[in-house]
This record gives C-alpha cells, structure tokens and sequence, in this order.
C-alpha cells in the first residue's frame, strides 16, 4: 500500500513540475495565427483585393469630389475588412473573367466581386460565409415583358445573354436549355444587345436589374418562378487560408450584425443616380484611357521595332540555328491570338517570380506581338534593296555589319514606312485587347462609363471618335514624313 502510494506521489510531483514547461509550450490554437495568405499579406502590408468595377452597386466607377473613383458596397465592404486586418487595401480591376486566375497566380488576394460560391470554383479557390444571396432575375424589354411569363419555358427558342464564368451562366445553361445562351464578358454589352433587340433576356442578380430599371423604364425584371436564389456571394480567396478566412468571415459578420452593410448599400445606390452631367461624371475617363492606349502603343512600337529588326536579321542570317529561331517565333506569334499572349505575359511572369502590372505585362505582349509582324515588314524591305548596294559596300572596304547598319537599313526603312505606319495604327487599335487584364485603355474606360452610366451605346460612340482622331492623326503624319523622306532623295 505504502509503495503504490509513493507511486502515486511521485507521478504527482512530475506532473507538478511539468506545469510551467507545459505552459510555456505552444498549443495548437497558438500556432494557428496566420497561414501562408495571411503571412504574405501582413508582410506587404495591403489587402489587393479583385475585382470587376462594371457591376453596379456592387463596384462601379464614379465622380466624387472631382476625382474618379472606385465605389459601390463591394468596395466599402472590402476596406473595412482591410482596416480589421490591420492593412491598406489596394483595389486592382480587370476582368471578371481573370479574377480566379488573378488569384491563383498571386496577382491579387482576394476577390471581392460579387462573385458566387460554386461547387466548381470551390475545387480551386476558398470562400467566406456568404454576404448575400439575391434572387435570380430575367431583364427584358418593357414592351415584350408581356410576351413572357414566370415560366422559363417562354424563353424557348429565344437568345439569352449572361456574363462569362459567373453564377447566371451556369444557371441558364441548366434552366434555359430550350434557349440559345450569349455569353460576354461585361454586363454593359448585354444591356447595349438588349436595347437593341438582339437578345431577348438578360439573366442578372436582383440588386444589378433593379439598378439597371430604376434608371432606364425601357427595362422590366421578370422573376422565375419558382423563385431562385443566385447563390452564396462571398468572398474568394487562395486555397488553404484557414486563419485568413476565419478572420475575414469574423470580420463579415460584424459588418452584417451592425447594420453596415445596409448603410454601404444605400450609400452606392446614391452615387449611382448622382444629378452631375455625362462629361463632368465620366470625361476624366476617356482623358485617361486615350492617354493610356498612346503610352501602349508607343511602348510596343519601340519593342516591336528593335525586336522586329533583330528577328529580321536572324531570318536572314546564314546561320541555321539564328533562322530556325526567328522563324519559329514568327510563326508562332502570327499564329496565336494577342489574347491568348496577353494572358501568358501576364499570368506567366508571376509564375516564374515577375510581378509585373497590369500595364507593363500588357505593353510587353503588344510589343512581343507586334514584333513578329515587324519582323516581315522589316524582312521584306531589306530584300527590296537592291543588292548591288551591298556589293559596292562591300567593295569601298565596309563590313557586313556595317553595310547592314548604315546602307541597307537605311534604305530600307524608306521603303517600309507606310507598312510600319499602318502597324502603328493596328496597335494602337489592338490595344482594346489587353483591356481583359485590367490595363484601363480607352475601351476598358468605355466599359467602364457604360457600367457605371447605364447608357450601353453612347460611350462607343465616344471611343469610336476618338480613335479615329488618333488613327486619322499619325496616318496624316506618317504620310507627311514620308513625303519628306522622298524629297530628300531625290
């Protein structure tokens, strides 16, 4: 007995001093403090949060106090969960259609863009608890509002458009099979096929066609029935983000529980209908995106000239590996989509550790793009050089370098002027294409008017303008250049 006893104490007294090591061990909800989003996040010091600002009230563009701005109940939303955090938010917009990859490539950390919880994008990216979950709605004409009933089956036949990759896609491909699906990639492009008859229907979550009728009465919501939600919008953020997403979600939950979200929510929808005139609302944009295209194009000029000029040169160098090489790339960028070059700039370099911005990666695929096409022009001048002009070169004691530099090219690119003239004016219209990674040229700046103005077709109509202002302009001086250079040699 007395021997158990003194077992006993003895597993007493380890125990007892045991206690103070044990305390100062971490336990595991110590050590669950952050995860590697958070880490990151709390290193840079900001919150880059996604998103696509053509999504009124949700986010949209708007004047305030004489500076354009990024508004909407997304944005208050987003920094007040940053202020938790303890960070800066950093709004970065592209495509909606670019978000998912945005954040998966580390481009942005969070996406906060109305963009619903599916069970496909949950396979990739986590999501908070839902903040909202609006009815699904179908927008139509007034005047054929009556041709259509609850029913989605008085849809058939008809052609329906959706945004791209979002829950309203998804959801009339499954309940709208008897109708012919349009799907682009901003809602403004909808509305402008809608006002125009193209389409019959828009299928839009209840806060965008409530927006969008309120503002033009040419427009009525029909609701499905029976009544279907769109779904959980959340907040999206990098797979396993545990710490970061209970943050985020405590954070929402407090926004909800006040009242705050009522109070964003309410705010946007005034600033969507603000009383201020079209050009003092939206100018400073079209300012903006004019000045960006130009910084685009002259950008990817002088890349796609020095670049161009150097792939020429391979194509024509006697060495077979320097040809093989500008063929290839040549063919291969002649033969791809500046789209689909855009998105591996852009998502490409941050793989391979180069977080380049919207702009930089946009200017570089234009320029990489632009140089195969220059390489042909530049290839194609120096072969209409007469070669006799290399064999007297050659024989006055000049190098092939040389010869190349100061008598071929020169000649040569009198010769190409008009053709590297209308290259400059194919960019600085290709530059639209880059718009779908955030670079705010001027078409993305007209998207961006036609979101948030609700007038689908008078921003073309002003970008149209203008880019025949700035084509027309550099065809006139090219053409006054090249009128001069053929004075001088004579």
């Amino acid at each position: 007995m007395n021997s158990i006893l003194k077992k006993i104490s003895i597993v007493i007294m380890t125990i007892i001093m045991l206690l103070p090591l044990l305390a100062v061990l971490p336990t595991h909800a110590d050590a669950a403090t952050t995860d590697p989003t958070l880490t990151k996040i709390k290193k840079k010091g900001t919150l880059v949060i996604g998103l696509s600002a053509d999504y009124a009230p949700f986010e949209f563009h708007a004047t305030v106090n004489g500076r354009d701005q990024i508004v909407g109940f997304d944005v208050e939303m987003a920094k007040k969960i940053a202020k938790d955090l303890g960070v800066k938010p950093v709004i970065k917009e592209m495509g909606f259609d670019g978000l998912i990859g945005a954040l998966q490539t580390g481009k942005i950390d969070v996406i906060i863009s109305g963009i619903n919880a599916t069970p496909e994008r949950e396979k990739v990216v986590d999501f908070s608890n839902s903040y909202m979950k609006p009815l699904q709605t179908v927008m139509v004409l007034k005047k054929d509002a009556s041709k259509y009933s609850g029913n989605l089956n008085s849809f058939s036949g008809k052609k329906i458009g959706v945004q791209k990759q979002t829950t309203q896609e998804t959801y009339a491909q499954e309940s709208m099979s008897g109708s012919t699906i349009v799907s682009l990639q901003k809602v403004p492009d909808l509305v402008a096929q809608l006002s125009t008859g193209k389409i019959a229907g828009i299928v839009l979550n209840e806060p965008i066609s409530k927006a969008y009728t309120q503002q033009n009465k040419a427009f009525k919501i029909i609701y499905p029935k029976p009544s279907s939600g769109e779904g959980a919008v959340s907040i999206a953020m990098p797979k396993n983000s545990p710490v970061l997403k209970a943050k985020i979600n405590k954070s929402l939950g407090n926004i909800i529980k006040s009242g705050e979200l009522e109070a964003y929510q309410k705010r946007a929808n005034k600033l969507m209908f603000a009383d201020q005139s079209f050009w003092a609302k939206y100018g400073n944009l079209f300012v903006k995106g004019t000045l960006l295209t130009l910084a685009l194009a002259a950008v990817a000029v002088v890349l796609g000239i020095v670049l161009g000029t150097v792939f020429a040169l391979f194509k024509l160098s006697p060495n077979a590996i320097l040809r093989i090489i500008g063929n290839i790339y040549v063919e291969y960028v002649r033969g791809t989509p500046l789209l689909v070059q855009a998105f591996m700039v852009f998502f490409g370099t941050q793989v391979i550790g180069l977080n380049l911005s919207a702009f930089a990666a946009g200017a570089l695929a234009m320029g990489l793009n632009s140089a195969a096409y220059v390489a042909e022009i530049i290839r194609s001048g120096i072969n209409s050089v007469d070669f006799g002009q290399t064999e007297a070169s050659r024989s006055l004691g000049l190098s092939k370098g040389k010869t190349m530099r100061y008598v071929i090219l020169p000649q040569a690119v009198k010769n190409i002027l008009p053709a590297l003239g209308n290259e400059f004016v194919t960019i600085i219209k290709e530059g639209s294409v880059v718009s779908v990674i955030g670079v705010g040229e001027l078409m993305f700046q007209t998207g961006v008017v036609q979101g948030a103005s609700f007038k689908p077709f008078f921003p073309l109509v002003i970008a149209s303008l203008i880019y025949f202002v700035l084509t027309f302009g550099i065809s006139r001086s090219l053409g006054y250049a090249e009128k001069r250079m053929n004075r001088s040699s004579r």
